[in-house]
């Protein structure tokens, strides 16, 4: 069973700034993760380890789908642990003031066998933490 987690933040930034937060590999480094091989082309596998040096929890992922400052779907992945590939799916909506930021990640139910750090609910908080504090305060600085 899929029950997708989705993150939702208004984020008081343009659209197009906040998709180049979102899109660009220097200022993804500020917000986000150092993914040194992104590059936004449909099909490019990208990345990247944890934070830290201890090159923990290595994720592997593929863009599947881009739509210049409205959508970008990428697979989410850690193929030294686990055959499961999930996706996820950064939405953005230019509004009046500012750009509603939904992310969607699908699939997570494949990561259950590998512990708690994987769950439903550490997701959730990672998410939370990603969009609702660090792109935020990034973005409205």
């Amino acid at each position: 069973m899929n029950t997708p987690i989705t993150v939702q933040y208004k984020i008081n930034a343009p659209v197009e700034k906040v998709w180049n937060a979102l899109t660009d590999k220097k200022e993804m480094k500020s917000w986000y993760f150092d993914i040194q091989d992104f590059t936004l082309e449909t099909e490019r596998v990208f990345n990247f380890y944890e934070p830290g040096g201890a090159k923990e929890y290595h994720h592997q992922c593929q863009i599947l789908e881009i739509i210049p400052n409205k959508k970008l779907k990428h697979t989410w992945s850690y193929p030294e642990l686990s055959d499961a590939v999930t996706t996820v799916t950064w939405e953005l909506q230019k509004e009046d003031i500012g750009t509603l930021v939904t992310l969607t990640h699908e699939h997570i139910e494949g990561f259950d066998s590998l512990g708690e750090n994987f769950s439903v609910k550490s997701f959730t908080e990672g998410w939370n933490g990603i969009i609702g504090k660090s792109m935020k305060e990034y973005l409205e600085k």
